[in-house]
């Protein structure tokens, strides 16, 4: 039988949960480009249901044939939908609608990325159970397609480990406290004044956002159901000027890295602020931008970059599982790549590790009373096998680098410098990342 010409293919009838900043990008962009959606889909992407507590402003944006409910169910259950868009936010409300609209047969497209970190094992295989599939491009690096990157193009690798700066609000933070030398307070009054961070910014610069993203990039790079719960998750609230002064001096940027990597039979997940090289491809990705490098045993180290926020970047994303998923309709409407990239049973993922089986050059600084307290400093260092390759000490500081060594060893030599004679509390420590 002969193919019916584009036009004649019937549209992808999509529903819209939430019209707040991903839902109203989203919706602007399926206005601005539907001629050019439509070409690349194959058919019409037809928005023609919107739930939302805002719903006069849905109204006023929305096209006159599109419905506006308040009742998220009513679209999650509506027979004449195809595919529903989670805009809603949060991990609650949002996990029943996605989760019913799965049961009553529909595909999912969402940028959620907490509610993935914390439900995507069951979601996914509800939706593996019903036969859909649920599209998430957008909930990491929004303009960086580092899903279908993981997913489709790296297929052929073995991954050996990721390493990213994966958000936004907080990398805009550090760039202004290490280029403009201000404070973190200052920093991020700035970042939030400028709309780049939340009235409550917890979630960003404690590592949670980067720790969700993290969850879903080592899923689908080592296979297994996102595992939130095993990320060391530090933040950046409590780094001071000082240290990007000294960062600077050695060579070093300042960023808040998410890292997935094996290392003796074990994958260790660890979100964490780290000095990369200044001139490294991570130590250049700078503001609101996020960088993402992957090493692949075939590939070698690959490296993404681009806008990880945003109402029409986030868009271009969810836009982008919406034209995979129409394209996939001419097809019979099959599954036709898993939601983490591997079918089940097809991989067996390493054992997740702990930090104390982490090895990492350090940064050390140390506040002094003496100056004779420095070589005593070396010295307790030494006796917990921490080696000091490069140190800078004047009166009232010392600076350290120190070589490659054991989380558990770095960590019982600070404990070691607790109360010392002539050693004010407090000192100071960041990893040094050799990845980036």
């Amino acid at each position: 039988m002969q193919a019916s010409p584009p036009h004649h293919r019937p549209a992808l009838r999509a529903g819209l949960l939430g019209f707040g900043v991903v839902g109203s990008g989203t919706h602007g962009v399926l206005q601005a480009n539907r001629d050019t959606i439509r070409a690349r889909a194959g058919c019409a992407i037809d928005l023609k249901m919107v739930a939302t507590r805002t719903a006069s402003r849905a109204r006023m944006a929305a096209d006159a044939g599109v419905e506006v409910t308040q009742d998220p169910m009513r679209l999650a259950r509506h027979p004449e939908l195809d595919v529903v868009i989670e805009a809603m936010g949060g991990t609650t409300d949002a996990r029943h609608c996605v989760l019913e609209a799965i049961a009553h047969g529909k595909h999912v497209v969402t940028a959620n990325k907490a509610l993935l970190a914390t439900h995507g094992e069951e979601i996914f295989a509800a939706a593996g159970a019903r036969g859909v599939t649920v599209g998430f491009e957008g909930a990491v690096a929004v303009s960086i397609p580092i899903v279908k990157t993981l997913r489709e193009g790296l297929v052929a690798n073995e991954i050996e480990w990721l390493a990213g700066i994966v958000n936004g609000t907080s990398n805009y933070v550090l760039t202004q406290m290490g280029t403009a030398g201000r404070s973190f307070a200052e920093a991020l009054a700035e970042a939030q004044a400028l709309g780049y961070a939340e009235a409550d910014p917890s979630l960003d610069v404690g590592g949670g956002d980067a720790a969700h993203k993290l969850a879903l990039l080592a899923a689908m790079a080592f296979g297994g159901p996102p595992r939130l719960d095993a990320v060391h998750v530090e933040g950046i609230a409590g780094l001071q000027a000082a240290d990007f002064l000294h960062a600077a001096r050695l060579g070093f940027a300042v960023k808040l890295l998410a890292v997935a990597q094996r290392a003796g039979g074990e994958l260790q997940l660890r979100v964490h602020p780290a000095l990369v090289p200044r001139d490294s491809m991570l130590g250049r990705v700078e503001g609101r931008m996020n960088g993402i490098m992957v090493k692949g045993d075939a590939a070698g180290v690959t490296m993404y970059y681009g806008a990880g926020a945003g109402s029409r970047e986030t868009a271009s994303a969810v836009v982008a599982d919406l034209v995979d998923l129409a394209r996939g309709l001419r097809d019979g409407g099959r599954v036709r790549v898993p939601p983490l990239g591997f079918h089940d049973g097809g991989v067996r993922p390493p054992p997740m590790g702990t930090m104390e089986g982490v090895r990492l050059r350090n940064y050390l600084r140390v506040a002094l009373d003496e100056a004779k307290a420095g070589p005593r400093v070396i010295e307790v260092l030494a006796r917990h096998g921490v080696q000091a390759v490069k140190g800078v000490q004047t009166r009232e500081t010392l600076v350290v680098l120190t070589a490659e060594v054991a989380e558990s060893r770095m960590v019982d030599a600070m404990r070691g410098l607790e109360g010392m004679d002539g050693v004010r509390p407090g000192a100071v420590r960041l990893r040094v990342e050799a990845l980036a």
